[in-house]
C-alpha cells in the first residue's frame, strides 16, 4: 500500500512527455474570449456539443498567423481556406464533432478535415447553442431584425477581414425598394422576453436573462409585410423568404402582435408551449412542424443567417502584431435559391 501511494505521488509530478504540450497562445486567448462572451455552461447539453473540439498542438518552429476565421460550418473548403491562410483557430458556429467517435481516420471527410488542421497546428472551436441563448446572442440580434432596430457594429480591438464572395448563395440583387441602409434608429415599441429560460443554476452572473428562445410582444399589431421587409434586409437582401401562412390567409392582410425568433431548429423551442406566437422566425422547421403551426393560425418564416460580421472579444497583441478576424469565403448555406426562367 505504501508503494502505491509513493508511486502515484511520483507518477503525479513527473514530467511525462508531452505534458508540457499545449495550444497556441493566440488560440488560447480566443477560447478565453469565446467562453466569456458565450459561456458553456448555457449551451444545451441535452444534444448539443460547444466548446473546443480539437486542440492542435502549438509548434513554434512553425507559427501560425494571429488570427482566427468564423463560419457557419466547418468544411473541407473551409478547412482549405483556414490552412491556405495559416489561420491558428477556427470557430464554427455548428459543431464539427456532434457526437462520439470511434476512430479518426482519412476515409471520412469530415474527420480528414480535422486531422489536416490539427497537422497544420490549426484548432476549432464550436459556441453553437450558448450563442443562441446568451443576452444580446443570435436570438436577440434576430430581435433586431424583425423590429427593425439595426445595432451599428461595436468597435472590436481585432481587424475584420472581408472580401464579396463569388458564391451562388451571395448573388447581386437588381435594385431593391428596401434602402441599403436602414433610416430607423428603433423598432416599433415592443417588450421581449425569454421563452425557456435557463436553469437558474446553470447561468454565470451578468447572463440572468439567457435561454432558448425570444419572444416580441409588440405594442400595437404590425402588418406581415413589414415585419418581412425587415427580415429581408436584415439577413442581406435575400432573392426570396420562405413563407407559412394559414390557408386563406392573405399575405398583405396579416397584422402581427407577437413573434417567436430560434436561431436555430425551432420546432421544439417555439411549439412547446400551448399558444405559440403569431410569426415563427427560425431557421429551420420541417414541412410537418410548419404545417402544425399554421393549422393553429400562425406565420412560418425561415430565415438562415450567416454569422454577425463582428468579434466582440478581447485579444492582446504580441510581436506577430495585431490580431484578425476573418469571415469566410468558402462557407455556404448548402441551399440556393434558382429562378426558372421559362415562358
Amino acid at each position: 500500500m505504501n508503494f502505491l501511494r509513493t508511486a502515484a505521488r511520483r507518477f503525479s509530478t513527473m514530467d511525462l512527455p508531452g505534458s508540457s504540450v499545449q495550444c497556441s497562445p493566440f488560440t488560447q486567448a480566443v477560447v478565453t474570449s469565446m467562453r466569456k462572451l458565450y459561456p458553456e455552461a448555457l449551451a444545451d447539453k441535452s444534444f448539443d456539443n460547444t466548446g473546443l473540439l480539437l486542440e492542435a498542438p502549438f509548434d513554434s518552429s512553425r507559427r501560425q498567423k494571429n488570427s482566427v476565421l468564423l463560419t457557419i460550418d466547418l468544411t473541407t473548403a473551409v478547412a482549405d481556406e483556414a490552412i491556405k491562410n495559416r489561420n491558428s483557430a477556427v470557430v464554427a458556429y455548428h459543431p464539427i464533432i456532434f457526437r462520439g467517435l470511434k476512430s479518426l481516420t482519412l476515409a471520412d471527410s469530415q474527420q480528414r478535415s480535422l486531422l489536416r488542421l490539427a497537422q497544420h497546428g490549426i484548432s476549432v472551436y464550436s459556441p453553437h447553442t450558448a450563442v443562441d441563448t446568451v443576452p444580446n446572442g443570435m436570438a436577440d440580434w434576430l430581435c433586431d431584425v424583425v423590429t427593425g432596430n439595426f445595432k451599428a457594429p461595436k468597435d472590436s480591438k481585432a481587424v475584420l477581414k472581408t472580401s464579396e464572395s463569388s458564391m451562388y448563395t451571395a448573388p447581386t440583387y437588381p435594385d431593391s425598394p428596401i434602402p441599403t441602409v436602414n433610416p430607423k434608429t428603433e423598432g416599433p415599441a415592443h417588450t421581449r422576453s425569454t421563452i425557456h429560460p435557463s436553469p437558474a443554476a446553470s447561468i454565470p452572473e451578468g447572463f440572468e436573462s439567457a435561454g432558448a428562445g425570444r419572444l416580441v410582444t409588440f405594442n400595437e399589431a404590425q402588418p406581415l409585410t413589414s415585419l418581412i421587409d425587415n427580415v429581408a434586409y436584415g439577413i442581406g437582401l435575400p432573392g426570396g423568404i420562405p413563407i407559412a401562412v394559414p390557408q386563406g390567409s392573405s399575405v398583405d392582410r396579416i397584422n402581427i402582435s407577437t413573434v417567436g425568433m430560434c436561431p436555430g431548429s425551432g420546432s421544439s423551442v417555439l411549439l412547446r408551449s400551448g399558444e405559440i406566437p403569431d410569426l415563427l422566425l427560425t431557421g429551420e422547421m420541417s414541412h410537418h412542424e410548419a404545417l402544425a403551426a399554421t393549422e393553429r393560425g400562425s406565420v412560418v418564416t425561415l430565415s438562415r443567417t450567416r454569422t454577425p460580421s463582428t468579434w466582440d472579444a478581447t485579444v492582446q497583441n504580441d510581436e506577430e502584431g495585431q490580431p484578425e478576424v476573418f469571415v469566410s469565403e468558402a462557407d455556404r448555406d448548402p441551399y440556393g435559391i434558382m429562378i426558372w426562367r421559362g415562358n
